[in-house]
């Protein structure tokens, strides 16, 4: 992402997170920027730069955040269930 404007990557989150329905951690991970920047840009950012692009990300950002706990459940489950298939064989 290097070269960019600070608007153009925040513009650029904003249309892969709608895109990807990723994560704010997915995100940060795909650009190569921290969580905090990914945060900053898609909820300070880009209000200011487009606020109905920004309407349509804080929703999908909305909705991961009600899902965490489901997937870090999950998580959860699969690290024990592999840990009983070790001591089971």
């Amino acid at each position: 992402m290097k070269g960019y404007s600070i608007e153009e990557r925040a513009i650029e989150l904003a249309h892969y997170i709608i895109d990807s329905k990723d994560t704010v951690r997915g995100a940060a991970k795909k650009f190569g920027v921290s969580k905090s920047t990914v945060h900053k840009d898609l909820s300070e950012r880009i209000l200011k730069i487009n606020p109905a692009l920004a309407l349509e990300v804080r929703e999908i950002l909305d909705e991961n955040k009600a899902e965490r706990h489901i997937r870090g459940g999950m998580a959860t489950k699969m690290k024990y269930s592999h840990m009983k298939e070790d001591k089971v064989g």
